[in-house]
């Protein structure tokens, strides 16, 4: 096959032929040859793959920079440089989603103004855990406390255990150190990095296990909220109950991307597979919002063995019932035990009261 002309050679490559006047500008995709009374670009078909790649990175996002240090690589580096730079998209991305978080907390509960955050509250609390009803072990911690709230299920197995405990250990020294508001997630990102490394460390040479985490530590009237995996948190205020969290799992990515609908997540065989866990994976990045406790709100914070057995409605009417902490964590895993309980179930209960 002979040279193909700018047009042809950039509908094989799903390219423009404005992109690749531009490629050759930088030195990045040259043309074989240029016709001297034309002008015009000639390309070769052996630089369709090139093309190609270039293409791709480009709707990856990757600047030409470097894409041209990309390319000059062979396949082997290539693929460690571009598993590099998207892992610094996603911690960007993560960031600007933390931040993000934070401002539409501050702006939909205050409005323009930040709530002053040494109005002081108090919360009134329970946790609770039980095996389930088809689990012969428990690889779930619960913990309540008057700052810190905390629930972390283990992954099943040698190890799952130990992780969910020094997962929530990790963040206990949170609740024993007084913080200005504004370095409350500086202070939990923090916590969450030495929570990894503690599971981390407990790996031996046949196991890496894994846990996940959501937690609430109160500072005045501002709760920090970090949250890895699929353990939830959930707030009931004037009677409506909102979902706070998001899970981190294979199936709800799948949801997020218009893959799979609610309906065909909730059956899915993979829906309890994570993508986001202590211990697993080469850094941890766990989501991270601040809010403002109002009194006569209502937390909940619990393990998939609650909220993947119990439909939302029934967790709603039992939160609003006028019962205290200790009774409606009862009752939710009453609840659970009466669809089953496949699974080990563990939840906190907090309310906010004035101090």
């Amino acid at each position: 096959m002979g040279l193909m002309t700018i047009g042809a050679f950039a509908r094989a490559a799903r390219l423009t032929p404005k992109a690749l006047r531009l490629y050759d500008q930088v030195g990045l995709l040259v043309p074989a040859a240029v016709d001297p009374e034309s002008g015009y670009r000639l390309y070769d078909p052996a630089q369709l793959p090139m093309a190609r790649l270039v293409a791709q990175l480009r709707r990856l996002g990757m600047p030409l920079a470097t894409i041209r240090v990309v390319c000059d690589l062979d396949p082997a580096a290539a693929a460690e440089a571009i598993t590099a730079y998207w892992r610094q998209v996603s911690a960007d991305a993560a960031a600007r989603a933390r931040l993000a978080t934070l401002l539409v907390d501050h702006l939909s509960e205050g409005g323009a103004t930040m709530s002053d955050p040494n109005s002081a509250v108090a919360v009134r609390c329970a946790a609770g855990c039980d095996t389930g009803l088809v689990r012969d072990s428990n690889e779930d911690t619960a913990y309540a406390g008057g700052r810190l709230l905390a629930v972390a299920d283990g992954m099943r197995g040698s190890g799952g255990a130990a992780a969910s405990a020094a997962a929530v250990d990790a963040l206990k020294p949170l609740a024993l150190t007084d913080v200005r508001a504004a370095d409350l997630l500086t202070m939990v990102a923090g916590a969450v990095s030495d929570a990894d490394r503690a599971v981390r460390g407990l790996a031996s040479d046949a196991d890496q296990p894994v846990t996940t985490l959501t937690a609430l530590l109160l500072s005045g009237a501002q709760l920090a909220l970090v949250h890895v995996g699929d353990t939830r948190a959930y707030l009931l205020r004037d009677g409506e109950l909102s979902l706070l969290t998001q899970d981190h799992t294979w199936v709800q990515a799948q949801v997020d991307q218009g893959r799979l609908d609610r309906g065909q997540a909730a059956t899915h065989p993979q829906r309890a597979v994570l993508v986001r866990a202590l211990g697993g994976g080469r850094q941890v990045e766990a989501d991270l919002a601040l809010r403002t406790a109002q009194p006569g709100d209502r937390y909940l914070l619990c393990s998939d063995g609650l909220s993947a057995v119990v439909d939302r409605a029934d967790v709603r009417s039992a939160l609003a019932a006028p019962a205290d902490p200790e009774d409606t964590v009862r009752e939710l895993i009453e609840l659970a035990r009466g669809e089953g309980a496949p699974d080990n179930i563990a939840c906190v209960v907090a309310d906010v009261v004035a101090a």
